[in-house]
């Protein structure tokens, strides 16, 4: 449901809005979706709701630069608990991955929801079933959206460089690089997009698929890269978004020095992701040298941008359906991922040639920075048929047990279902460099995947992070957090007409006690449609709870509930002064 913009006077917070500037007493007048007036004493009219901001601060929505939504969305419009922690915008179409433009071949263009499926452990089924998929190019696509998809925040996307292969080479887009004839059709693709609002180009040098394919993006070569640069030129609002990797093969100094040198001299935006933060990285040496690359452009003059996080990658380990094991080169466990029949997968799990080449693999072959080499912190946290034990190690399992753990892990399914899953401790962050970064004029932050990884859990609500682990500790202000999750990726992402409390900009708008608010606990909650007319399950959490949001002047949430309301726009990049 949609709501209409309230006439609404926020009375006695404090006021951070947006630009890094100080708090002030103030109180904010909204209008037709719009800020109409900013300052103290500020009294209300008689069609005018108010609402007691006192001992809270009011400040911009929150920007989530790095989400994976696309296809979310259209079976999750409420897009819970953003609404509740303050979120009023999301991006999509990252990591190369976007649901247009699309083949006409049915088989091409259900290998860009394998690939969603697979990269984001986001299920296939809800894909086919909620989506209309009458789009060709992404401004059909774009089409499509606005009239057909209505959501609690605003929007907006980047066109995926694999998905733009797909649609003109087909499956050859995984084997070769294109051919003069393709790079041109290409190129006129991500015209379309652009020209029809597309945040940027979006491209992928980090992924392998399942069975150690990388993705096509990959295979582009310097021409076809050339081209699509020369296409960005023609819309300097837009950005070109490359991730590279900093986790597995270590190839993202490689990566950004040929990118450096394709778009030299080129009036270009990119964002790239980025410098690590987290501690491991930092002990492995690959910290400090892209860390030095990101100074290094600066000095250049360059208009790059490094992307960040500032949340722990908490990750779960799956046999429905997970790309950890082949993300960590554990192949011989990944064969249970990808067993077809759920006979098939106990029957590997027993089998005892299997045990030990996955015994093998687990201390040869995986990678030497995946989680299997350190399997005693690992936690048995969601067992399908609660047979137990539950909120114990892997390590205190395979002690008890007396097995290797990975025959321990393999048992752990057997015994407790194999919907069952385990969790990894958090990767320690480096909050020196976080907040760095955070202090940084050219780096992106509020990256944290939310949407992807439904049954694994990622990223909703791992913003509110930033004000309880730096803010509330004091390694940060409130003034830099809350700057540097709205105005600054604003700014950023082209977003001229919100991402500041000030007037005329768009009323998107958060109120929050920092006493009160937190990263709740996981929990299931079954509403993503099976295929089969039923649903299946997904982690969430509670709401911080913020006291209001308000999304293009419509509150999304108040009162400790989401209202049901679906204000969510597409927003597009626009140069500054085009507003």
């Amino acid at each position: 449901m949609t709501s209409q913009a309230q006439n609404l006077l926020i009375q006695g917070g404090a006021v951070v809005d947006g630009t890094g500037a100080p708090a002030v007493r103030a109180d904010v007048r909204v209008r037709a979706g719009l800020i109409a007036e900013v300052g103290p004493g500020l009294v209300a009219t008689a069609d005018e709701t108010v609402f007691d901001a006192s001992g809270c601060h009011v400040t911009p929505g929150l920007i989530e630069s790095h989400t994976h939504f696309d296809g979310t969305m259209w079976w999750q419009p409420g897009l819970e608990p953003l609404p509740g922690c303050g979120v009023t915008t999301v991006v999509m179409g990252n990591c190369g991955f976007a649901l247009a433009p699309v083949h006409d071949d049915p088989e091409v263009r259900a290998q860009v929801v394998k690939i969603f499926s697979f990269f984001e452990d986001i299920p296939e089924p809800p894909f086919f079933s909620n989506l209309p998929w009458n789009w060709r190019t992404w401004s059909e696509y774009r089409e499509s959206m606005t009239t057909r998809c209505e959501v609690s925040t605003n929007y907006g996307s980047f066109v995926g460089h694999i998905a733009l292969r797909l649609a003109v080479m087909g499956m050859d887009a995984w084997e070769r690089a294109a051919t003069a004839g393709e790079i041109e059709r290409i190129a006129a693709l991500l015209d379309d997009a652009l020209a029809a609002g597309a945040l940027g180009l979006s491209t992928n040098f980090l992924d392998h698929d399942g069975e150690d394919r990388p993705v096509p993006s990959m295979l582009a070569d310097d021409a076809e890269l050339t081209a699509l640069f020369e296409v960005m030129t023609r819309f300097p609002a837009a950005t070109v978004q490359v991730v590279v990797d900093s986790l597995m093969r270590f190839t993202a100094t490689a990566t950004m020095e040929r990118l450096a040198r394709l778009t030299e001299g080129l009036p270009l935006r990119l964002q790239w992701g980025g410098v690590p933060t987290l501690k491991w990285q930092k002990d492995y040496g690959m910290q400090q040298p892209l860390w030095e690359m990101h100074q290094r452009f600066a000095e250049e003059g360059r208009d790059f941008w490094t992307g960040y996080a500032h949340v722990p990658i908490t990750t779960t380990a799956s046999i429905r359906q997970t790309l950890l094991f082949a993300q960590s080169n554990e192949y011989v466990w990944h064969e249970v991922v990808t067993a077809e029949t759920d006979a098939d997968k106990r029957a590997l799990l027993a089998d005892r040639e299997w045990r030990a080449r996955a015994r093998h693999s687990w201390d040869n072959e995986s990678l030497a920075t995946s989680f299997f080499r350190e399997p005693q912190p690992i936690v048995l946290d969601n067992s399908e048929n609660e047979a137990g034990p539950t909120g114990i190690t892997l390590g205190e399992y395979a002690d008890q047990l007396g097995l290797h753990p990975s025959d321990a892990m393999a048992q752990w399914f057997l015994d407790n279902g194999l919907s069952s899953s385990v969790t990894m401790p958090d990767w320690e962050k480096d909050d020196d460099m976080v907040v760095r970064l955070t202090r940084d004029p050219f780096a992106v932050g509020n990256i944290n995947d939310s949407g992807a990884h439904g049954q694994l859990f990622c990223g909703s609500g791992d913003n509110l992070l930033l004000y309880t682990d730096y803010v509330r500790t004091g390694k940060l202000s409130m003034e830099e957090a809350v700057y540097s999750q709205t105005g600054k990726l604003a700014q950023h992402f082209g977003f001229t007409d919100r991402g500041e409390i000030k007037v005329g900009m768009r009323a998107d708008i958060t109120v929050f006690d920092l006493d009160e608010i937190e990263r709740r606990d996981k929990y299931k909650t079954f509403d993503v449609p099976d295929g089969k007319g039923g649903f299946t399950w997904r982690w969430t959490r509670d709401p911080a709870p913020m006291r209001l949001t308000l999304v293009n002047g419509v509150t999304t949430f108040v009162d400790g509930v989401a209202t049901g309301a679906r204000p969510g726009v597409m927003v597009s990049p626009q140069a500054a002064g085009d507003r």
